[in-house]
């Protein structure tokens, strides 16, 4: 479905970043993973998606909080492959603090990542995605676009940024054959979250298992985490056919949270 296609997966080292990049490998797509981590498990991991998809796969170490280096990442994509087809905006950061207690460097960092890196890797890629008629942008933004939660000022604000984004550049490439999608998960048990189910566990002197039945039934009626690979099946559906008519689109896979 995606052979010959070359797509770019920010925070893919792990999470819904990896799951999804493993979705877009298992459809043909040719990947450039991005993320932190141990060098020689980045290679392990980037050679066995090479191996069990029979793609290409390459890996660029970018710090999203730098826009010089987003510039780079984008090049070392095109270097490689000859092109960007589709971009995945997924890398995030987080934290929890009281507005009135809330770090400023923190503030600086949870938006530079989670919604200027957005910007900057989109600004890099449209212009060939226009040359060719064809591309797709999918932001990973989040229930958090949509609704608040107490003491997370810098994610909220900046996960509802993301999804005014997407909306303006949907209408700035409305015809064109590129399109902009949100896609808005829920609590999804990442790395990320874990750190917060340590902490719930830790503030209430639970075991880490109930920890996370608590956040999680706190928010989502179906009580279930929402996976990184059922995030990957909807980032392959927004890249097909069936999807060339939906653009500016913030998609929900929230257990029901926003529902209620």
């Amino acid at each position: 479905m995606l052979s010959r296609k070359t797509a770019i997966v920010t925070g893919s080292t792990s999470g819904i970043g990896l799951g999804i990049a493993r979705a877009l490998a298992g459809v043909g797509a040719d990947l450039v993973l991005n993320g932190f981590g141990d060098r020689d498990e980045i290679e392990t991991l980037r050679r066995s998606i090479a191996t069990e998809f029979g793609v290409r796969v390459v890996h660029h170490g970018a710090d999203l909080s730098k826009p010089d280096e987003i510039r780079s990442l984008v090049g070392h994509a095109q270097g490689e492959f000859g092109r960007v087809d589709i971009l995945v905006n997924n890398a995030g950061i987080q934290h929890v603090a009281p507005v009135e207690e809330f770090p400023t460097d923190r503030w600086d960092a949870v938006i530079a990542i989670n919604l200027s890196a957005v910007f900057h890797g989109t600004h890099h890629v449209l212009p060939g995605m226009r040359e060719r008629g064809w591309g797709r942008v999918i932001n990973i933004a989040s229930v958090h676009g949509m609704v608040g939660s107490v003491n997370k000022a810098a994610y909220v604000a900046a996960k509802h940024g993301v999804i005014g984004l997407t909306k303006v550049v949907a209408l700035e490439t409305a015809g064109s054959g590129v399109t902009c999608n949100a896609i808005c998960p829920g609590w999804v048990l990442t790395p990320l979250v874990q750190k917060q189910i340590d902490a719930l566990a830790a503030s209430q002197g639970i075991g880490v298992e109930e920890a996370g039945r608590r956040l999680v039934g706190e928010k989502q009626p179906s009580k279930e985490f929402v996976t990184p690979d059922q995030l990957g099946g909807l980032a392959v559906f927004l890249c097909s056919d069936a999807a060339e008519g939906m653009t500016g689109s913030a998609v929900t896979m929230d257990g029901g949270w926003t529902s209620q």
